[in-house]
This record gives structure tokens, sequence and C-alpha cells, in this order.
């Protein structure tokens, strides 16, 4: 299946999601979102995968839930979840390296209603990477040239999450310069978009391409980071 773009029925159809949030009414209308959603995220991922391997060969992709999709049920099962079962927001990943998908340097976006969200990087990280980070950045020449790549993308009008700690971990103290870098608990960038543009295939995969072009230098830098991982 070509890509030729979402229908712009899929946007008002997530809108439905949020307001008729139960696993009865989504039953029901299955149907349409294999036809809006689904189908449509599926030649999409095939489609962008393959661009996006010019601007890194070795990146995962695949038309799969749990590979480049992810399930529209959502887990209420854990303690912090979110009451509501159904996601009205679609996400999509292309990952690099042989880690866990989110904790892989990665070209991430999703889309609701409200935006579509365009970021590279990683999120959040969980132990083992974040080890690795602080690993990464504790010598001084890494960490200037981080500084340095985030300077030339936040130039190019893109935003960097916020950093998650108030305190300097270990090794870390504000006198070295850079320091505050150890302070992130992930480490992306992102830009926010009109959600429109999914309904526009050849002008979201150029819109996209250009971003990504963009942050690639975060990417290409996680991804090294990605490679320090010591797993238990």
């Amino acid at each position: 299946m070509e890509f030729q773009g979402f229908s712009k029925e899929t946007l008002p159809f997530l809108a439905l999601i949020r307001e008729n949030n139960n696993k009865e009414w989504f039953e029901l209308h299955k149907k349409k979102y294999e036809t809006l959603i689904l189908e449509p995220s599926r030649a999409f991922v095939e489609e962008f995968g393959e661009h996006l391997q010019a601007l890194e060969p070795t990146v995962n992709f695949s038309p799969k839930i749990n590979k480049s999709l992810f399930r529209i049920y959502r887990d209420t099962r854990r303690p912090d979840a979110i009451a509501v079962p159904i996601k009205h927001r679609i996400g999509i990943i292309f990952w690099q390296g042989s880690g866990k998908r989110m904790q892989s340097s990665s070209f991430y976006l999703h889309f609701s209603p409200e935006e579509l969200f365009v970021a590279v990087g990683v999120r959040w990280f969980e132990k083992p990477m974040l080890d690795a980070y602080r690993e990464y950045i504790a010598d001084d020449e890494r960490r200037a040239y981080l500084r340095e790549v985030l300077e030339s993308i936040t130039a190019k009008g893109y935003k960097i999450i916020e950093k998650g700690y108030k305190r300097y971990p270990r090794g870390f103290d504000k006198e070295m310069q850079n320091a505050e870098l150890s302070l992130y608990k992930g480490m992306a960038t992102y830009k926010v978009l009109d959600p429109h543009l999914i309904e526009n295939g050849e002008k979201l995969i150029d819109t996209l391409f250009k971003i990504y072009e963009d942050m690639l230098p975060l990417q290409q830098l996680m991804y090294d980071v990605s490679l320090r991982v010591k797993e238990d």
C-alpha cells in the first residue's frame, strides 16, 4: 500500500475516541480504526523508513504493533497508568540500535487532534541508559560537544526537553563547565506542528525528513551513548 497521507476523517475519529473512551465503543468502531489509522500508519512506516535510511542506514523500522507502531490499548494495570483504556494519540517510532526501542536513540512522532509532535533522542532514561549518558558527559570534550549540538539545534527553532533533576549527581558540580547537562532525565529535541499535516502524504514526508535531518547530530550522539549501555 502506497502512503498517500491520512484521511481527513482521522483526526475527528481520534477526537471521538477521546469522547467515547471505552472498549465497548471502540470494538464497535474497530474497522474504522483499522481503515483510518492502522493501515495508513503501516504504509507510512514502510515508506518513511526507507527515507530515513538515507540519513541513518542502520535505523530500525517495522510496520508492526510493538515495533514501529504502538498498541491502541493503554495498559491500565500499572499504578501510574492513565485510567482511560484507549489512546487518542498515535505514536510511531524508528529506532537505532539493538536495545529496547524506547531506550534507543530514535526518530519519534505522535499525532492527536491537537498536535503533530516530532522528536529525536531518548525522552526518558532508565537506569542503564542514564548511567551511560552520565559516563559519556563526564568527559569535558564530549560534554562541550553536546552543548554545541544543542545550541545548533535550538538556533534552528527546535526545543530541548526540560531538565528533570535539581541536584547534581555524583561526579558533577556547578563549577564544571556545562555541568547542567547532568540534570537531564532524558535527552531529546522536539518540534510541535499542525496535526492536519498528516493529511498530505508528500508534504508530511518532506517536512519530517527536513526536521530529522536538522536533528540528526543529536540522534547520532545519543546512539553513541546507547552503545555504552552496560546491561545487567
